[in-house]
């Protein structure tokens, strides 16, 4: 159901600018309000009615009854068109919005007349109305409601001076004119309506009281400049916004194009040591510029206005002690939930990157690391850097975005004790200290105790985990002569510990690995698979199975996402 609701958001987008099937249906309602419209203007005519009435009322039976089914399908999808109709009190908020209004006046009270005595053609009136949903399907229009809204501040300012100015110069009129003519201006009020009167040209002659003092005539010449003034002023506004909003909807256009080229930037490369076609862990922003010609302000805005790219410092991946200079760089992720990227491999394990939005690179190896191993992965991509509020840490009064969304996921991924979820981390960057080992593991009990006899540790197996750990500890030794500890240096025996506040109590346990490794050893992806070849093997009891889709060439993550 919330699928078809989310094809229904789609449908409903009144954007005619895509390429999509759904704008088939944006083009059927547009012509079928020009009908409706059309008939209502052909049945003011006795003749035509007289001779075609009938069809006349098909037509409107007709598209009556299908704007009814849209006007209700697009109220029950309004949380899906925008977040903030959710629940009843959203969708009263959407049906007294602007259009959403406008769809109900156009459509719900045809049915009244079936239960009141309201005459049919008072109420048909009404289907003029549906002339103005064709708005919300014109650029020009949208331009428009924008610029207004841009400068809404600034013409109440300006309206407001005026007014307040008006106001003064007609009590001055009034004093100034009373002497001369004190029939006329008998009282203040005479003198504000024929000042404010002038403003719109006395349309009905109701302030036909003209001033006969040289000073009441100068006041009235300047009330004529400011007569001129009350519409250039907002007219140079609306201009003004109207160039801003063009040149922002321009720049838009033109960060598509640009995100577009960026995308190229990510092509897939060999990894020699494993053979896997591997994206980029990341792009510098100088290499961009050389190979595809995008300027540094190009590749920022088609950063900006596109979720699937993050802008990181490569200078934070170093400890602070060792000086680094700064490096911009641009890095590539999926997106496919409010909070990043959630991916269901019906595995028994799940892995989890919680820091991906301030910490460069490491969702780069955790993804690689569950895609390897044919794990679960959820990455958060999403939400505020500062101040930054991390999903690793669980605070159920705290309303972060997304959050219960990822807890919903995680929840339903590892929903038996037999399950397990493993966070990554970076470490030894940074403001943190260079550590001797590269790889720290943690499970819940307090820094420095390596054993297994705290009561609060969070895994149901240990026997599994202490046999995976002991091998991989075995193979980073000797293959990559890289250390690993467990419990040593790190801490996460808190009661925040997201795992603490799981439905199941799971296995869990979280691994910090330095930034030399996931972002500056060639061999990370190696690693990677070594160590997923002992999730397997001591966790889900499987030998690892060749991952075919790794051996084809394509750019970023496309077709890695299954």
């Amino acid at each position: 159901m919330e699928s078809f609701k989310q094809q229904l958001a789609r449908v409903f987008d009144d954007n005619l600018r895509t390429k999509q099937w759904q704008n088939y249906v944006d083009y059927a309602i547009i012509g079928l309000i020009v009908l409706s419209t059309v008939e209502v203007f052909l049945s003011t005519y006795d003749s035509i009615v007289e001779r075609w009435g009938t069809t006349l009322r098909v037509i409107d039976y007709f598209t009556t009854f299908f704007f009814t089914i849209e006007v209700s399908l697009r109220i029950w999808a309004a949380d899906q068109i925008d977040p903030k109709y959710k629940g009843f009190w959203g969708r009263v908020r959407y049906c007294c919005s602007f259009y959403g209004l406008i769809d109900i006046l156009a459509t719900y009270p045809f049915y009244l007349h079936f239960f009141m005595p309201i005459p049919y053609v008072a109420l048909k009136a009404l289907r003029i109305a549906r002339l103005l949903r064709i708005f919300r399907y014109i650029k020009a229009f949208d331009v428009l409601s924008r610029a207004l809204k841009s400068k809404k501040d600034e013409m109440m300012v300006s309206l407001q001076f005026l007014c307040i100015i008006t106001v003064l110069l007609s009590f001055i009129l009034f004093f100034v004119e009373h002497e001369a003519q004190p029939d006329v201006y008998d009282n203040g009020w005479t003198s504000v309506l024929w000042a404010f009167a002038q403003y719109i040209g006395d349309p009905g002659g109701f302030a036909d009281t003209p001033p006969i003092t040289i000073c009441g005539r100068v006041i009235a010449c300047i009330i004529g400049v400011l007569g001129i003034a009350i519409f250039a002023v907002p007219a140079g506004l609306v201009a003004s916004a109207f160039s801003e909003v063009m040149e922002e909807d321009n720049r838009k256009e033109n960060a598509v194009e640009w995100a577009g080229k960026l995308q190229l930037a990510f092509e897939r490369k060999l990894d020699r040591p494993t053979g896997f076609q591997i994206a980029p862990r990341y792009v510098s922003i100088v290499e961009i510029q050389a190979r595809l010609g995008l300027k540094e302000d190009e590749i920022l805005d088609a950063v900006q206005n596109d979720e699937h790219f993050r802008l990181i410092n490569l200078a934070c991946t170093r400890p602070a002690d060792e000086h680094p200079e700064d490096k911009l760089a641009v890095e590539n992720f999926i997106v496919n939930t409010v909070y990043g990227q959630c991916i269901d491999r019906k595995s028994k394990i799940t892995i989890f990157s919680p820091s991906n939005i301030v910490d460069p690179i490491c969702g780069w190896w955790a993804y690689y690391l569950a895609k390897i191993g044919g794990f679960n992965y959820i990455g958060r991509e999403l939400g505020q850097t500062r101040p930054y509020q991390s999903f690793y840490t669980y605070k159920p009064e705290e309303n972060i975005e997304g959050n219960q969304e990822f807890m919903n996921d995680v929840n339903r991924l590892v929903d038996s004790k037999d399950k397990w979820i493993i966070s990554v981390m970076p470490s030894s960057g940074a403001q943190e200290p260079s550590l001797p080992t590269q790889f720290h593991f943690t499970y819940g009990a307090k820094k420095g105790d390596e054993t297994y006899d705290d009561p609060n540790i969070t895994l149901n197996d240990v026997p599994a985990f202490d046999a995976m750990y002991k091998e991989f500890e075995n193979i980073l030794a000797d293959k990559y002569n890289l250390q690993a500890d467990h419990q040593r240096y790190h801490n996460n025996s808190g009661s925040r510990y997201f795992a603490r506040h799981l439905n199941q109590k799971v296995n869990a346990f979280a691994l910090r690995v330095a930034w030399s490794v996931i972002c500056w050893d060639m061999r990370a992806i190696q690693i990677a698979q070594d160590l997923a070849e002992q999730l397997n093997k001591h966790i889900c009891h499987l030998s690892n199975p060749e991952i075919l889709e790794m051996k084809t060439k394509g750019i970023g993550f496309t077709d890695y996402t299954d």
